[in-house]
């Protein structure tokens, strides 16, 4: 019987391509510790480092019969991991450089029409995020920062208990502060139910 913890890694990359499970599991066994490692070492958060290192084993089991690993597999998963970094750095500065534009102080008449218009764009881009979350979180989350619903009032609208709704609003927070970055973050947090007050 095959030891899949002696096979190499290109044995393993093999099976993998083929749909293997259990080559999957000993790739998954053999470098998530590095991988994650090389992950929290950029971002400096847990649960960041941890979301970065799962999304890149999902894409790779879906991937799998299409992927060309032209190097060996520590590298494949090395190079797929700073790229996913360097995506996610790019696109929290390019949103959080968008929010700095937004958290101005706007004298009275000066500029009032064209805040209006970045601020809307601001809400499409939050709300174009909050859309894409999974279907119960969506709910829960927008009950609670929408329409300011308690945990206990969304509970029981969704017929879920209240500590089902703190984890739904929790992880959508999460969700979105992986997306956005700290800045807007703390817009969503604070001034969600703002924008749709208009």
């Amino acid at each position: 019987m095959t030891s899949y913890q002696d096979l190499s890694d290109s044995d393993l990359a093999e099976r993998l391509h083929l749909g293997d499970h259990r080559a999957f599991a000993e790739i998954y066994e053999r470098f998530f510790g590095l991988l994650y490692k090389h992950a929290f070492n950029r971002f400096r958060d847990q649960e960041q480092a941890k979301d970065v290192v799962h999304e890149l084993f999902e894409d790779l089991w879906l991937k799998r019969e299409v992927m060309t690993i032209d190097r060996n597999l520590s590298n494949y998963l090395y190079t797929a991991t700073r790229n996913k970094i360097l995506k996610i750095i790019a696109h929290q500065n390019v949103v959080t450089a968008y929010a700095a534009k937004q958290v101005v102080t706007i004298l009275p008449g000066e500029g009032l029409t064209d805040h209006r218009v970045r601020e809307r764009q601001l809400a499409e881009l939050i709300e174009k995020e909050v859309q894409s979350l999974p279907p119960k979180m969506k709910v829960a989350f927008e009950l609670s920062r929408k329409h300011n619903y308690t945990y206990k009032e969304i509970a029981e609208k969704m017929d879920i208990t209240e500590q089902s709704v703190r984890s739904h609003v929790k992880n959508a927070l999460k969700i979105l502060r992986v997306k956005f970055g700290l800045l807007i973050y703390l817009v969503i947090v604070f001034s969600y139910s703002h924008f749709f007050d208009k």
